[in-house]
């Protein structure tokens, strides 16, 4: 469904600072004329991928039965996906890892291309370098090339404590500008292109495709 995007929280955590961060992306969708629809995997049964192919027989129907088969559709009707995490030993989520992995199903079927894909981190380091929050994102802007979807951007903070972010407001303005431009940029547009080999620089992959990252940790 045009216009409509589908936030995939992945923390378990009480009082997570990432998904504030992703219901203020949410917010900011709605706020310019969007729908979102807010998607917490935490509390699914999703079980890993088993690697057995069925899917790219079947023409895209993953053989188990679980909690992902509630939220295929849900990624198959939206135009945007914000992907949010918290930062577990230098990358995204395990939980996150295991959503995406049995997202392949969705690849025999060509899903994702042309979707907008982008993501929200929170993480305990001082700064978005340190964190490894870099490797999560260009984990998903390879999965951007390799499906041929668009990559939006992401938006980040630092935060330990739990509920810190939900009461910083300069980082949910950030973060509800990033949902509002999702939006704005939906639509025929370049794609990401397959990357063969990595940035030369961290800082490469924080703009890859000309998009900016926008600082927001304290």
């Amino acid at each position: 469904m045009r216009n409509t995007a589908a936030i995939i929280l992945s923390s378990h955590r009480k009082g997570s600072n990432s998904s504030a961060l992703g219901l203020a992306v949410a917010e900011g969708f709605t706020q310019a004329g969007g729908r979102a629809e807010i998607v917490d995997i935490s509390g699914l049964d999703i079980k890993p991928c088993l690697g057995c192919g069925a899917c790219q027989r079947n023409g895209g129907n993953c053989s188990q039965i679980d909690g992902m088969q509630t939220v295929y559709p849900k990624i198959k009707a939206a135009s945007a996906l914000v992907l949010v995490t918290p930062v577990y030993w230098f990358t995204l989520s395990g939980s996150l890892k295991i959503f995406l992995d049995r997202c392949y199903a969705l690849l025999e079927s060509d899903v994702l291309a042309g979707k907008t894909l982008a993501a929200a981190f929170s993480y305990g380091a001082p700064d978005l370098e340190s964190s490894g929050a870099l490797n999560a994102v260009k984990t998903f802007q390879d999965i951007c090339g390799h499906t041929r979807s668009r990559w939006g951007g992401f938006v980040h903070a630092a935060a330990r404590e739990r509920d810190t972010l939900a009461k910083d407001e300069a980082v949910l303005r950030a973060a509800r500008e990033l949902g509002q431009r999702l939006l704005a940029d939906l639509g025929p547009g370049p794609v990401c292109a397959p990357e063969p080999t990595r940035p030369a620089s961290k800082k490469a992959a924080a703009v890859k495709a000309g998009r900016e990252t926008k600082r927001v940790s304290k």
